[in-house]
């Protein structure tokens, strides 16, 4: 499952830095998939959402950080937790109910990310 930072996010940012996969991003700023990735070209995500990797995407939150699901592998194939989480002060990166996802397919992800 993807993890979501609640609206209790204080705009710390510690977040960002620590996430492997480029998925956090400032409220209000636009996101990429090539950030952070191996990628390039046209990229096919998860969700089907299919896009030039240096395009950019409308941001998900203007207040807080925000995660890209389509990026969010909690980590899976460089830690053993979601780093986020374990920096957050606030304890505002929760698991994704609406976008649980499997060890295998986080795992499968995290390849199609970084080829």
């Amino acid at each position: 499952m993807a993890i979501k930072i609640t609206d209790e996010c204080i705009n710390c940012g510690a977040c960002e830095p620590e996430c492997p996969n480029g998925a956090i991003y400032a409220g209000g700023d636009e996101w990429r998939f090539s950030y952070k990735t191996s990628l390039s070209g046209t990229f096919v995500a998860k969700s089907g959402l299919s896009s030039d990797v240096d395009a950019g995407h409308e941001a998900v939150s203007n207040d807080v950080y925000y995660i890209v699901t389509d990026k969010c592998t909690e980590c899976v194939g460089f830690h053993e937790e979601p780093q986020c989480a374990s920096v957050c002060p606030v304890d505002c990166c929760l698991p994704d109910e609406d976008n649980v996802e499997s060890k295998e397919e986080l795992e499968a992800k995290m390849h199609s990310l970084h080829p």
